[in-house]
């Protein structure tokens, strides 16, 4: 029913910047807690960076505190990734993931089992 999808994937050089947006299907998740994690090829899943329902809460991964931003627009279903200082370790799989926010979510945010909607994802390559 409820359906992500990813947007804004592409190349960049090392130093670069690209942004990812990821749209929803509902305006019902501007009450929901997203998400954006990454799977290099080969490689399982990664926490890459969250944030509440409010947007004023954010989680990041220390591999790339400093260098992204997430962000959302509420109650538009918004919600979009700013990547800078980009490295070829960033080259990845991106997805974004969405769930039903909860108390226990601070502690459970980089838990890609804690997250009930996933998108398709969108390809990051990144060049030195």
């Amino acid at each position: 029913q409820v359906q992500l999808s990813e947007s804004g994937g592409g190349s960049a050089h090392s130093g670069g910047s690209l942004t990812l947006s990821c749209a929803a299907s509902t305006d019902t998740f501007s009450s929901y807690a997203m998400a954006w994690f990454r799977q290099p090829a080969g490689k399982e899943r990664e926490f890459v960076a969250a944030i509440g329902f409010s947007g004023t809460v954010s989680y990041y991964a220390d591999s790339v505190k400093g260098r992204f931003t997430i962000s959302r627009v509420n109650p538009k279903s918004t919600v979009y990734l700013q990547m800078t200082d980009l490295k070829p370790e960033d080259t990845a799989e991106y997805y974004c993931a969405a769930t039903p926010w909860h108390s226990e979510y601070y502690n459970e945010h980089a838990d890609a089992n804690a997250y009930k909607y996933w998108g398709q994802g969108t390809q990051v390559t990144v060049s030195s």
